[in-house]
């Protein structure tokens, strides 16, 4: 993966750069929509390339797995063809899916043994096992397996689990080493800071990470329960050991002030369900505020849902109308709110990027985070 730097904002550890994989190059700062079994809910890839102006989307290895299952992805050619995305896509580890599945997991030495959602059907992830995974799925950005550990774990726990983590990510490291992708194109390995809520676990697993030399590197385990004070002391704290030359991923992260905050950081990739998961349930974002499309005080506002908004759907649609849609039940409300919110982050982003190269990031982003967290 070739990564360069093209500028950095005074003040702030936030940079404006870009890499390149076989399936196209990103800039960044970028969000990535989140494509949790090969789509993303209730948005067309026509919309996504075209108005949501995606760069890069995002694939889960677990919901992957277990269906439509390796077999097919294999005999379509990867999942770039199953889906028809010709896009870079990232694949994570399935990590967090079997955190959030506790009550159905078990985690050992081997790896992590789990329940199908589906069936019930056990099945086990181990760290080989996952690299072998995403190199059938054929992502351009593949996750190395690890435990997500709570936000509120307590300190034993945490080195229990960040020590079984490294483990992982030694055999792991080495399987990724030892293979090829299967459709004649370079994957990428980014392995995952995790140590929860403690300095010190933190940097240990920051500098062990650092000196893989991996294409780019991740930091997991926040925006789990912990306060949003201590997420942001954590990525600080991360961010002044992981490698300036190469991508950093903040995993599953999260509100536009959050994102804007973890720029400022010196984060270079983020994802989340939010804006399509609020969405659809009428949260909109936009660059005023925050609006809830069923509120009554929505039923007769004609203006447009976004004035000048990045989507085409803030110029067709009025915020009557969209609350009209929510409060009916109808489908295309959910639609035109997802389409919204993501362009909105990616529009985000790509301002926050504009400003970097302007030299004003420092005085923007504290100007946004005021207008992008109101309520409306």
């Amino acid at each position: 993966m070739k990564f360069s730097i093209e500028a950095t904002a005074p003040d702030t550890r936030a940079r404006a750069a870009s890499f390149t994989t076989a399936h196209g190059t990103v800039q960044t700062p970028v969000f990535m929509p989140v494509g949790t079994v090969g789509s993303v809910k209730g948005v067309h890839f026509r919309e996504l390339r075209d108005d949501v102006k995606a760069q890069i989307i995002l694939g889960n290895t677990y919901h992957l797995y277990l269906r439509p299952g390796l077999d097919i992805l294999a005999k379509a050619g990867g999942l770039h063809k199953f889906i028809g995305w010709e896009r870079p896509i990232l694949t994570d580890s399935g990590g967090f899916q079997v955190f959030s599945l506790s009550a159905n997991r078990k985690l050992k030495e081997e790896g992590a043994w789990f329940k199908s959602h589906i069936d019930g059907s056990k099945h086990l992830f181990t760290p080989e096992g996952v690299v072998d995974i995403e190199r059938t799925i054929g992502a351009d950005i593949m996750m190395a397996l690890d435990e997500c550990t709570p936000g509120d774990a307590d300190r034993a726990y945490a080195r229990k689990s960040l020590d079984l983590t490294m483990r992982w990510l030694e055999r792991g490291w080495k399987r990724y080493r030892e293979t090829e992708g299967h459709y004649g194109y370079y994957q990428s390995y980014f392995p995952i800071v995790q140590g929860c809520v403690y300095p010190d676990m933190r940097r240990e697993a920051a500098s062990r990470i650092a000196e893989l030399g991996a294409d780019g590197n991740a930091i997991g385990g926040l925006a789990v329960g912990e306060p949003v004070e201590q997420m942001y002391e954590m990525i600080d704290i991360v961010n002044e050991i992981l490698p300036e030359d190469r991508p950093r991923y903040l995993m599953g992260v999260g509100t536009p002030a959050n994102i804007l905050e973890a720029i400022d950081r010196g984060v270079d990739m983020m994802d989340c369900v939010m804006p399509t998961r609020n969405g659809r349930n009428g949260m909109i974002f936009t660059r005023n505020g925050i609006m809830n499309m069923r509120n009554l005080k929505w039923a007769d506002d004609f203006s447009p849902l976004d004035e000048g908004g990045p989507s085409f759907v803030d110029q067709v649609y009025t915020k009557a109308y969209v609350r009209h849609l929510f409060v009916s039940g109808e489908l295309l409300a959910m639609q035109i709110a997802s389409i919204h919110n993501l362009a909105f982050y990616l529009w985000l982003t790509s301002e926050a990027r504009k400003h970097i190269v302007a030299g004003d990031f420092a005085s923007w982003k504290k100007e946004m985070v005021v207008n992008v967290t109101r309520r409306l």
